[in-house]
């Protein structure tokens, strides 16, 4: 009797390697078809004063320039929770929250309870949190909101049985608004280790902004973006989009970055705003980590006399991102960026100064993760006031880090120059 085992074998062979090849094909196919990325040196003849800065870029990220704004710049929890809080107990008609983490503790319990009061007098609140920021929430407090009548939802998963498929991508998006006129934006997330001012190990230094005007139907807009991804529901009421009148005299953009929504726009915008650099550029970024066409635009900038300097933190939640930032550091350091270290606390700030005039905030780290990977959302202000607001406060947080030479950094041990060379090598998802 002949057996059948090798024609099976052969069979399952042919299979096997025909699947691996249509996996390849597929694999082709999509690298020589995905969206270019940018990868070439952006070259500008205008600084961010000159009105082709604005008429450009609004419109390269989705998000117009509006006028009449007034922006408001609140450092750290003792500044930005108060503000928040009472915001929110202000409401008359809607709220909506954002925010990637969200953790069971004191600040929670004061967010939960203005929050719940707010949902029974009758306001309509809508609240997406990422999955893996809830962690550490506690599903009593979870009940709490719902009960109250609060909507409050993970991002991408409407229900409990729904299946996100990729887990890597996550929202990152940090902004509140209140009846469509009162917005917030910036670094911070709903946790314990926000309160404070910054003042030891424990505490989180961070930046936030309170914005009213035009500008708030734009921050709006992002929010609506991923309620509908949720939810399948469009925040279409007229109370959610009010007309706004004037309130200031700044001019700003909002707009959201993502997979699939504006992939390039918050990477675009910080490479586009350091190339129009004229006189100085102040980065203030918890996890640093530019890729190289960052780093050539930097460079570049210095190239043409414009001073660049970095704070970064001395306390990093992540050794692993510590050890990938700096690992790109030596090019700028040699190129005369300065870099200082922040020293009380965890510094997560996450803005952006240029030549006195442009200002950015939001939830964008400057990484490969921010820039591709999550959902985000920026604040860009053409202000001088706000400018200087930010300069002093850059200021301050200089007189609170350690200046790090180029000498110091070229002799650390080399154990964690190859520490910081394997960390690298996986800096595109950090």
């Amino acid at each position: 009797m002949t057996s059948n085992k090798p024609k099976k074998t052969r069979g399952a062979a042919f299979w096997i390697i025909f699947s691996l090849g249509v996996i390849a094909a597929l694999g082709l196919m999509f690298w020589l078809t995905h969206a270019k990325k940018v990868s070439t040196l952006i070259e500008l003849s205008y600084g961010p004063s000159d009105p082709s800065f604005a008429n450009t870029l609004g419109p390269a990220v989705g998000a117009e320039f509006l006028e009449g704004n007034a922006v408001q710049t609140l450092v750290n929890g003792d500044e930005f929770f108060p503000s928040m809080l009472q915001a929110i107990r202000e409401a008359k008609n809607t709220i909506t929250l954002e925010t990637y983490i969200w953790e069971s503790g004191k600040i929670s319990d004061q967010f939960i309870e203005v929050l719940e009061e707010r949902a029974r007098a009758g306001v309509r609140i809508n609240v997406i949190v990422d999955g893996m920021g809830t962690l550490k929430f506690k599903d009593e407090d979870w009940a709490r909101l719902e009960a109250s009548g609060v909507k409050l939802l993970k991002y991408g998963r409407e229900h409990w049985y729904d299946i996100k498929a990729n887990i890597n991508h996550r929202t990152h998006r940090k902004s509140l608004v209140i009846d469509g006129r009162v917005g917030f934006t910036g670094g911070m997330c709903i946790a314990d280790k926000w309160m404070g001012n910054a003042t030891s190990a424990d505490q989180w230094r961070d930046t936030q902004v309170r914005v009213e005007g035009p500008v708030v139907r734009e921050m709006q807009a992002v929010f609506a973006t991923n309620w509908l991804q949720t939810t399948s529901t469009f925040l279409a009421a007229e109370v959610y989009f009010p007309v706004i009148p004037r309130a200031g005299k700044a001019l700003a953009q909002c707009f959201k970055s993502g997979p699939g929504e504006g992939a390039e726009a918050g990477r675009l915008s910080y490479l586009f705003a350091i190339a129009a650099a004229r006189k100085s550029i102040e980065i203030s970024h918890a996890y640093f980590v530019p890729d190289d066409l960052a780093i050539e635009t930097l460079v570049a900038a210095r190239q043409r006399g414009v001073r660049i300097r970095v704070i970064v933190p001395a306390i990093n939640d992540s050794r692993i991102g510590r050890a990938a930032s700096r690992s790109r550091w030596g090019k700028l350091l040699e190129a005369g960026v300065e870099f200082y270290r922040f020293e009380p606390a965890m510094f997560h700030s996450k803005t952006m100064v240029v030549d006195d005039l442009f200002v950015t905030v939001g939830s964008v780290n400057f990484d490969n993760r921010s820039f591709q990977i999550n959902d985000e959302i920026s604040l860009n202000v053409l202000d001088r006031d706000m400018a200087r607001d930010h300069l002093k406060i850059f200021e301050n947080d200089l007189r609170h880090s350690q200046p790090l030479t180029r000498e110091e950094f070229e002799n650390r041990p080399f154990y964690i120059k190859l520490s910081d060379h394997l960390s690298g090598l996986i800096r595109s998802q950090l």
